[in-house]
């Protein structure tokens, strides 16, 4: 039976090579990878005659309706004595032959030999626009990223914004390292030390993949230690996405107290300075509200502070209701329920772990969460509402607007956010089923 396109995409590849033929010497054969390739066969001068074979190139490059006019062709030219294998390979028009077969085998050439060229050139370009950085960035930050990530924007915004312009059209293999420096100081000469490293370590990450996928076999962005593009001072210094959850989850794993922990944690997502943490009392959060109320005489402006929970919040704050035993304090000292934390506890607590992190110190938490949130384009009156910093000048006269709702959404996806930075392998948060938020942990 002849070929049809129906039939033709229905073929499915088997442990080696078999063919399906069409009429006249035509027949597509499938190979074990997939690729289906037109070749016919014909014979110069009747039957008893050597019997040659030619290949025209794949299917679907090549349709049905082109195969079989390229059969035509070439037996016409076999028909006249003429081997169109030949006038392929590039061999000379016969001298002796007739006039009408010249013209037959010119038009030939002109029709398929040079046609199968441009298309084989066509192929091999598609192929190694494929291997761009760009082409292969897109699909790893679709089949990896995306099903890993509660939230990668801030990777993809990385790759649009300095990775593509710079390297998109190179092949995976041909990046350098010099390559992946300009990017970093190209972001760093713009005042975004931690988004340079940020940068390179999605680059990091993108290369690992290229490698494990046979796309090269050096990593570029791992041969560039973090300390050379971002070595900031502990005050300048806001941790990475890699770095929370490298913070968080040893924190987790450690013996520290159970409440050093969660309050640590709590730093991290509510924003505020850790007196404000460590000195807080139970009157001041309604938990059923999701809100925490700060008095003006504990703020560094002397104003009252409002402070929206996220879920995680609510239920790290219930499960120290649990572990407070009474006392009015928020986190009370271990000597005495009377009176909260030392100062310096919690900062203690930090030192003793062992964990691969940049010099910091507590206070950079909330540089961190203000970093990725303006990455992130939440806007920057709802971030310094959550700070209680106050805006100055005019703007600070007429913007009185508190954002409640927008501070409230916004840190929702910040807690959201650094959740997925301490997910294990498996998608799981290693941090422990407490409250409601995680008794399906």
């Amino acid at each position: 039976m002849a070929l049809s396109d129906t039939k033709l995409r229905s073929l499915k590849p088997a442990g080696k090579a078999y063919q399906e033929a069409d009429e006249g010497g035509l027949f597509v054969e499938v190979m074990p990878g997939g690729t289906k390739v037109w070749r016919l066969r014909y014979r110069i001068g009747g039957r008893g005659a050597k019997q040659e074979k030619i290949t025209l190139g794949d299917y679907p490059t090549y349709s049905l309706s082109e195969a079989r006019t390229w059969r035509d062709d070439c037996k016409a030219l076999a028909g006249r004595g003429l081997s169109p294998m030949a006038l392929r390979r590039g061999d000379a028009i016969p001298e002796d032959a007739a006039p009408a077969a010249k013209e037959l085998a010119q038009a030939f050439i002109r029709e398929w030999c040079l046609k199968t060229r441009e298309k084989a050139k066509a192929k091999e370009a598609a192929a190694k626009e494929a291997d761009t950085l760009e082409a292969f960035a897109l699909r790893w930050y679709k089949e990896i990223v995306v099903p890993a990530n509660s939230n990668p924007r801030n990777i993809l915004r990385a790759l649009e914004k300095d990775i593509f312009p710079a390297i998109g059209s190179k092949q995976v293999a041909d990046v350098t390292v010099t390559d992946i420096l300009a990017i970093t100081d190209k972001i760093k000469n713009r005042g975004a030390d931690q988004m340079a490293l940020q940068t390179r370590n999605v680059l990091k990450r993108l290369f690992a993949y290229a490698i494990a996928r046979e796309k090269t076999q050096f990593n570029p962005a791992a041969a560039i230690e973090a300390k050379f593009i971002a070595s900031a001072r502990s005050r300048d210094v806001a941790l990475s996405p890699d770095e929370i959850g490298k913070l968080l989850r040893v924190v987790y794993q450690s013996n520290l107290k159970r409440a050093y922990k969660l309050a640590i944690h709590l730093l991290i997502l509510c924003m505020v300075r850790k007196s404000e943490l460590i000195e807080a009392k139970w009157e001041e959060l309604d938990l059923e509200k999701a809100e925490w109320s700060i008095p003006g005489e504990r703020m560094k402006k002397d104003k009252p502070h409002q402070v929206s929970l996220s879920s995680q919040a609510v239920a790290m704050f219930e499960e120290l209701k649990g572990l407070s035993s009474g006392s009015e304090w928020v986190c009370p000292s271990r000597g005495s329920l009377n009176q909260p934390i030392a100062h310096n506890t919690l900062n203690k607590a930090i030192q003793t772990l062992d964990v691969d992190v940049r010099d910091f110190v507590i206070h950079d938490f909330r540089r961190t969460a203000s970093t990725h949130l303006h990455e992130a384009g939440f806007n920057s009156d709802w971030i310094e509402k959550c700070l209680a910093h106050e805006t100055k000048g005019i703007r600070g006269v007429y913007n009185r607007a508190q954002y409640a709702e927008q501070r409230r959404e916004m840190l929702q996806w910040w807690a959201d956010f650094v959740d997925s930075q301490i997910q294990d392998g498996k998608g799981k948060v290693i941090i422990g089923p407490f409250g409601k938020a995680y008794q399906a942990a």
